[in-house]
């Protein structure tokens, strides 16, 4: 099913061009620089700013000054190069002098779930402007971009304003990201709209807004919505799109499961939905579910908040969300095993795709990696190939094997199983699979293969919610 772009999509190409104007007015720090924080910085730095990124990493900091992204991103490292040979992208561990330089300083920390709890960590937040408050003297704006519970924003501003010596001149604005892994250095300078979390006090709002204006006058040049709200709302933005966004994907992945009972196909009742335009086809591709390091964090932070504040009845349906998002991974093992004939025992897996989404080597909660782990717990002897996840597949999960190839994933495997949609996945040569397969059985976790041309070729082809 072909899906148009998103507004505002363009050529990496045409993002990533090179750019010559002189650095502009505002200098601005990133405090944190993993995916968010150093996708962030390099950005800005190409449109023309003086930028510093700060992180208590020093490891990071060092490979980063170097030129060399800890992540893969497509054409992010091309930016962080090119800002580092014009001067006016550094980074550095030490607050001082991130406080001395910056007129801007966003906050891109993480905001990972607690341990044993739906609830966000924010100790890094925390940290981050206890850190930074005390030396900030002169007049800047603190820009929240981390994702936060709802009243986070409000508690800050007041720490900066105990805190900061410049008192009320150092202002607080919120102003969330929007990222997709894979498409970040896109929606970093060609946003689908730019949210600004303001104050209350009518002067430092003011500010606020025309500092952020400036900052993203490119964009906004371009023709990208600027909304203006109060904190609360801007922190809800953020959530509530993940929220949406996990609501889309488990409502057609649960329309699977109905398929599969009904033995009807599910990939035909997503493409007749899709022209719909209340409904639309993006985010309407049954499979595997969700994974990486937001939207199920994302979605059991907002219920946690939700409840604190007295409102989780509001989003109990969010917890029907995540379960469906789950099932899809054990349904998986279990097709699977029915596959083998009842059991993992003595049999061989071959697995592509370890990262939780394409163009990213991010294992974070992947369903994928979760499926291989799941089948190697039960028994079976799981190969694993992913083109850009694999170092990170072996720190979460050792006890797997790992290839170095899709050939070498599948040599002698029983089953196949296609868990992330990588292009090279998508285009694989069923003839060429089937010598050195021991059996032509292949599992589509993600609807991405032809069915009929896996079928032609004498494979036994399966997948989630198809007859």
């Amino acid at each position: 099913m072909q899906v148009p772009p998103p507004f505002g999509q363009v050529s990496l190409e045409a993002v990533t061009a090179n750019r010559e104007e002189p650095a502009l007015a505002h200098r601005l720090t990133v405090i944190g620089t993993g995916y968010l924080g150093a996708t962030h910085a390099a950005c800005m730095a190409d449109l023309g700013f003086e930028v510093l990124g700060l992180d208590v990493d020093e490891e990071k900091v060092a490979r980063l000054s170097a030129g060399d992204l800890p992540f893969y991103e497509p054409g992010l490292e091309p930016l962080l190069r090119r800002g580092l040979a014009s001067g006016r992208l550094r980074f550095t561990s030490s607050y001082a002098e991130a406080a001395e330089f910056g007129d801007v300083h966003f906050l891109c920390v993480g905001t990972p779930q607690k341990a044993g709890e739906y609830a966000a960590d924010l100790s890094y937040v925390n940290g981050a402007v206890d850190a930074l408050a005390p030396l900030l003297r002169r007049p800047c704006l603190l820009v929240g971009k981390s994702t936060v519970p709802v009243g986070t924003a409000e508690r800050l501003a007041g720490t900066l304003a105990r805190l900061a010596p410049a008192g009320g001149d150092a202002v607080l604005a919120w102003n969330p990201e929007f990222l997709r892994e894979g498409f970040a250095v896109q929606d970093t300078l060609h946003p689908d709209r730019i949210v600004a979390g303001l104050p209350a006090e009518q002067g430092a709002a003011e500010h606020a807004e025309k500092v952020l204006r400036e900052v993203y006058a490119t964009m906004l040049a371009a023709g990208v919505p600027f909304i203006t709200a109060d904190y609360p709302t801007s922190e809800l933005v953020k959530v509530s799109a993940n929220a949406f966004l996990a609501t889309k994907i488990s409502f057609i992945n649960a329309m699977a499961e109905v398929c599969e009972a009904a033995h009807a196909d599910v990939t035909k009742l997503s493409e007749a939905l899709s022209y719909d335009d209340r409904i639309g086809g993006r985010f309407l591709g049954p499979g595997l579910g969700f994974g990486g390091g937001c939207l199920p964090k994302d979605i059991r932070a907002f219920m946690a908040r939700a409840g604190e504040l007295g409102a989780d009845q509001a989003l109990t349906f969010l917890r029907e969300v995540d379960e469906i998002n789950i099932r899809r991974r054990i349904r998986m093992v279990d097709l699977a095993r029915q596959q083998l004939g009842g059991s993992f025992i003595g049999r061989t897996v071959g697995v592509l795709g370890a990262a939780f989404k394409p163009d990213s080597d991010d294992v974070r909660d992947s369903p994928a990696l979760d499926v291989a782990a799941s089948i190697r717990a039960q028994g079976g002897k799981v190969t694993v190939y992913d083109p850009q996840a694999m170092r990170n597949a072996r720190r979460a999960q050792p006890s797997l094997d790992f290839a170095d190839s899709t050939l070498s994933a599948v040599r002698g495997a029983h089953v196949v199983l296609l868990l992330t949609e990588w292009k090279v996945f998508r285009e694989m040569d069923p003839g060429d699979l089937a010598e050195v397969v021991a059996e032509r059985s292949i599992l589509d976790g993600r609807n991405a293969l032809d069915p009929e041309l896996w079928r032609a070729a004498g494979w036994n082809y399966r997948a989630l919610g198809r007859p």
